[in-house]
């Protein structure tokens, strides 16, 4: 079986999910868990966005549903 290739995200995209982590602890604490839906609007604006967070969460890192915020800063900073 092959290994996804990995595939970094858009510097935009990055920014907003950084963003929203350090938010979501700051409103609800280090144990907070989210989904990359999170970082949307809840209507589909931006579907092109929506498929590359939904890329890197699901193929490339084979997060689950919900993963702590803390942890998703940790590989969205190691992403460089």
């Amino acid at each position: 079986m092959s290994t996804p290739l990995k595939k970094l995200l858009k510097a935009s995209l990055k920014e907003k999910m950084l963003q929203v982590c350090h938010i979501k602890i700051a409103q609800k604490g280090d144990n907070v868990g989210l989904s990359f839906y999170a970082f949307f609007a809840n209507k589909n604006d931006d579907p092109e966005l929506l498929m590359e967070a939904a890329t890197w969460w699901i193929q490339t890192h084979q997060l689950d549903h919900f993963e702590k915020a803390h942890r998703i800063v940790k590989m969205l900073e190691a992403e460089g």
